[in-house]
């Protein structure tokens, strides 16, 4: 067993580490969501448009995806607890810059920014240093608290800074209070993770020489890109996240076939974004680790159930319903799908300890993986947008529908693939 991994598990803090961990993950991706909270103000006091906000959006994605191709390399040449601190100090200062409402492209540079802080330089490191607090057994749990933590975390932190907003006055000043409020925990929060989150074991060799760092992180990104089972774990996280990204069309699917109320569209949207998440992350690890005794087995069984609820799903008379007025049942019903998809969305990299990835090359592991899985946000909102267009009405929806179950059926032969890898190395011991 990886000597870090021993001295980490050992450790008496190890749940305390945990919970910085989780809340530094509720509040890294505050900054860069900030459209979330404060998109009518952006446009107001910064004088954006939809056009130049949605670019901006674009430019993380772009930094994102090739970002995360060169964190393939990066993220195990150094360690976690600098890549995580720093990453997120960094990330705090360059909200100190947005908060002086800088010209456009100084604001496509922030995002720019904070897509390689967060998605290339954190996240596949923050996902490296959880997997190696727990062991096989308990990774379902691991990574299905941190979804929840995460969640309640978001919760918190929005709440203050709309708070803060709001308290003082709701203009140019106030969006500026809560920009610079946002940075400020993002900071203390890489500060959190400094102190607290262990440094990484020094890698030896046979011979009990130091490893050249250079030279065992690119060894470890070529085997990482070689090894069919993090391929595995990937594709099956894609093929969630496909499914995942397919929720977002539950909103317009309630607000234009159940004629569901503004008010109740508003209460909808933050259950299914923080609400399911709280909910779905320890449900799916638990359901993972005491049910199913496998992350890779309880997403199989959610694919089965996802082709099994949405074939049902598409068999009601929504237009009737909706012209009746009776919203709750499709709101109920969508709510019950997505919470299912966020139970498996909660634990799709926990199989990487299934398939017995080594612990040196996790960062590279999860950077992989974590290029794969989101990649989705690319394409699938484009595509499902564009069957709505093409299609209006519920004859849209049932092609938006129809394909989610679709990529659950690809997900059965994905999941069933990765089982038997991991069946084999469990034979193989």
């Amino acid at each position: 067993m990886n000597r870090e991994k021993e001295s980490v598990k050992a450790a008496p803090n190890r749940w305390f580490i945990f919970g910085i961990l989780t809340m530094s993950g509720g509040i890294a991706f505050k900054l860069s969501s900030i459209k979330d909270m404060f998109y009518v103000p952006m446009q107001e006091f910064m004088g954006l448009t939809n056009t130049q906000i949605g670019a901006a959006l674009s430019v993380y994605g772009i930094v994102q995806t090739i970002g995360l191709i060169l964190g393939i390399y990066i993220c195990d040449l150094f360690s976690k607890k600098y890549m995580i601190g720093g990453s997120l100090i960094c990330k705090g200062l360059v909200g100190f810059y947005l908060a002086t409402f800088p010209s456009y492209p100084g604001f496509l540079l922030c995002f720019g920014i904070f897509a390689f802080l967060g998605e290339v330089t954190y996240w596949p490191v923050l996902l490296k240093a959880i997997r190696l607090l727990g062991d096989e057994k308990t990774q379902g749990r691991m990574f299905g608290f941190l979804e929840m933590g995460r969640g309640v975390v978001d919760v918190i932190v929005a709440s203050a800074a709309l708070a803060i907003f709001g308290a003082l006055g709701e203009g140019a000043g106030a969006l500026r209070a809560g920009i610079l409020f946002l940075a400020g925990v993002t900071i203390l929060a890489g500060v959190l993770c400094l102190i607290f989150v262990p440094n990484d074991e020094k890698r030896l060799d046979a011979d009990g020489r130091e490893v050249n760092k250079a030279k065992a992180a690119f060894s470890g990104m070529m085997q990482a890109i070689k090894s069919v089972d993090i391929w595995a774990v990937a594709l099956n996280g894609f093929v969630v996240y496909c499914i995942y990204c397919g929720l977002t069309y539950f909103i317009p699917f309630l607000n234009s076939i159940y004629l569901l109320p503004a008010t109740a569209v508003g209460a909808y949207g933050i259950i299914n974004q923080y609400g399911l998440k709280m909910i779905g992350g320890p449900v799916g690890g638990l359901m993972s680790d005491k049910v199913h005794k496998s992350a890779a087995k309880h997403i199989r069984m959610g694919f089965l159930v996802c082709i099994i609820a949405m074939a049902a799903f598409m068999l009601i008379p929504h237009e009737q319903l909706g012209q009746a007025g009776m919203w709750m049942v499709g709101a109920v019903c969508t709510l019950l799908f997505g919470a299912i998809v966020f139970t498996m969305r909660a634990v799709f990299f926990a199989p990487m300890d299934e398939v017995k990835v080594p612990h040196e090359i996790t960062g590279a592991a999860m950077s992989l993986a974590s290029l794969v899985i989101y990649l989705p946000n690319t394409f699938a909102y484009v595509m499902y947008g564009n069957f709505l267009d093409r299609y209006p009405g519920m004859a849209g929806y049932r092609i938006v529908f129809g394909v989610m179950i679709a990529w659950a059926v690809v997900g059965l032969f994905v999941s069933t693939f990765l089982i038997r890898r991991i069946k084999l190395h469990r034979e193989n011991g």
